[in-house]
């Protein structure tokens, strides 16, 4: 049945010549699931893996229903498909494209850190479909440049993402401005996020849900690889000698902090190894033309934040090295999901250091494995891991240190006599005044 889906559906002939020209003969598991009912109208919850295919898996129905849509409709905006970062919309924006190539439909990206005037002239054109982060096509939509009166599909893709960003309320705002309410799809990586349930509860009703291969299953592709480190400089140390090789044509280094992913990027360059960082702080023209670098293998290494972790769809990436280890596991199988594409094989090795290692025992055991320990040779860590570990893999606490014995307090009444010397017959002392000695008679004088 699987194999053949795209017959079973009668997609329109133009979209099975984009398909053939996009070198696709046949639907993911992704694509077998969610098509059919899609195509029926039905609201859907998705959970899919990173590289599934899953961007086409929508924009396929939505296509198809446009195609077939009666002359003497509305040209209004007819799908808005919202994602959390501009480098998801430019990669949905250009598989849309692809899609679309034979025939007369639009597909456009509408995103933050663009000029906002042309994009006000690209909505003038009615795109039939446009991929947009919240906050932009929101602005939009409130300065009266565009309407969502007629749309007709909503799509939430990476929706666990953009709740993690902040933009609940902006989704929430949108989806309200629609005369009727949409088709809605709403895609995670994991169905259980917190707040996700809600989220979906507000914007469609009877929504059925579909899940495919466990996100928290690891890439069969990939093969992971853990490095102990003592220290920043050693992880310097590290990373050098991993890229200086020339084993790896192309490499993805990330860091938890933009302001690492630059550091990293000058310490390659000064070594001479060609690269750039990719982070949020960086225009959308800059971060297009890193990528273009990238992609064009101009550049052996990107470092980036986790901006680049989801979106970023490079072929030939053979390296992703965590220089820092990520904070969950969905993190970390997004970052490492960049590499191991359409059955090539990847590499993924985590740089860990002793204030890392529960990080990456929480990592192993949400994802159900264990990955490799690796030395290289003269940059071996003192640092071996914890001596005692929990059934966790965490490191096991070393418990707790005896309290010094209790100061004795000093009474209120006492405090003002605190320092001062205690004359014989005064009985309010602590017991450690020095004696004093009784009057003599000789002393009476």
């Amino acid at each position: 049945m699987t194999e053949n889906v795209f017959a079973d559906t009668s997609l329109d002939p133009r979209l099975i010549k984009a398909l053939a020209s996009m070198e696709i003969s046949a639907p993911t598991e992704v694509q077998a699931s969610v098509i059919p009912p899609a195509l029926n109208g039905e609201n859907l919850r998705i959970s899919a893996q990173t590289g599934s295919g899953k961007t086409l898996a929508y924009l396929l129905p939505i296509a198809q229903s446009m195609l077939l849509t009666p002359p003497g409709r509305s040209e209004a905006m007819m799908a808005l498909v919202l994602v959390p970062t501009r480098e998801l919309a430019r990669q949905v924006t250009k598989v849309a494209r692809a899609l679309l190539k034979f025939t007369s439909l639009q597909a456009d990206a509408i995103t933050g850190g663009a000029d906002f005037k042309y994009q006000r002239a690209m909505l003038r054109k009615n795109p039939e479909i446009v991929v947009a982060t919240p906050g932009r096509i929101l602005e939009h939509c409130q300065r009266r440049s565009t309407d969502l009166a007629d749309l007709r599909t909503l799509v939430l893709d990476e929706a666990d993402r953009m709740l993690e960003l902040g933009f609940r309320e902006d989704v929430l705002e949108l989806a309200a401005l629609s005369d009727q309410r949409p088709q809605t799809l709403m895609l995670s990586a994991t169905l259980g996020y917190r707040g996700l349930g809600a989220l979906g509860r507000a914007v469609m009703s009877d929504a059925k849900t579909l899940e495919t291969t466990p996100q928290r299953q690891v890439h069969e592709d990939i093969f992971h690889q853990r490095i102990l480190a003592d220290s920043p400089e050693h992880k310097d140390k590290l990373l050098l000698a991993l890229l200086s090789t020339g084993e790896n044509r192309r490499c993805l280094v990330f860091a938890n902090k933009r302001r690492t992913a630059d550091r990293l990027a000058g310490l390659l360059a000064h070594h001479r190894i060609k690269c750039s960082a990719l982070h949020g702080e960086l225009s959308t023209e800059e971060r297009k033309a890193v990528v273009a670098r990238f992609a064009d293998n101009k550049l052996q290494a990107l470092c980036a934040s986790d901006v680049a972790a989801r979106g970023l769809d490079v072929p030939g990436i053979d390296l992703v090295i965590n220089y820092d280890v990520p904070h969950s596991g969905d993190d970390y199988v997004h970052r490492t999901g960049r590499t191991g594409r359409a059955g090539a094989s990847g590499l993924a090795i985590s740089l860990v250091d002793a204030n890392e290692w529960n990080l990456m025992a929480s990592i192993q055991r949400y994802l159900k494995t264990e990955f490799e320990l690796r030395a290289l040779p003269g940059l071996k860590a003192r640092y071996s891991g914890p001596k005692k570990l929990k059934s966790s893999g965490k490191a096991a606490s070393k418990g707790k240190k005896k309290s010094a014995a209790p100061r004795k307090k000093v009474r209120q009444r006492d405090r003002k006599n605190v320092g001062k010397p205690v004359r014989a017959g005064n009985t309010h002392n602590d017991g450690f005044a020095p004696l004093t000695k009784k009057p003599s008679g000789k002393d009476k004088d």
